[in-house]
C-alpha cells in the first residue's frame, strides 16, 4: 500500500503523483480507448475527442480519491539515487541569473 499511494517527491523537493495516480492514468486511458474504439466506427478525430470527453471527469474522481487515501502515507521520493546526490557540491543551473 505504501509503495502504490505515498506521494512522490522529485529532485527538486516537488510532489509528484503516487504510483498509483500513474498506473490508474494508464488504465484509465486504454480503458476508454478500447471502450471509444467501436463506438466511433474507427473515426480517428471522433475517437480521440470521446476518449478525452470520458476520461477527464473519471480521472480527476479518481486522482481526487487518490489523494484522499495518499494523505495516510509519508512522501517517498521518486527515485532511489535522489537519496545519495550530495547537494552541497551540486549547484543547479538555474540558481543564478547571468546579467
Amino acid at each position: 500500500m505504501s509503495f502504490l499511494f505515498a506521494p512522490r517527491r522529485d529532485h527538486k523537493g516537488w510532489s509528484t503523483p503516487s504510483e498509483a495516480a500513474r498506473l490508474y492514468f494508464v488504465l484509465v486511458l486504454v480503458a476508454s480507448s478500447v471502450w471509444a474504439w467501436p463506438l466511433t466506427e474507427g473515426n480517428i478525430l471522433l475517437w480521440f475527442g470521446l476518449v478525452v470527453f470520458v476520461a477527464t471527469p473519471v480521472l480527476t474522481v479518481g486522482w481526487w480519491l487518490i489523494s484522499l487515501v495518499s494523505q495516510r502515507f509519508e512522501a517517498r521520493v521518486l527515485v532511489d539515487s535522489l537519496n545519495r546526490i550530495d547537494r552541497s557540491k551540486k549547484k543547479s543551473i538555474h540558481s543564478f541569473r547571468k546579467p
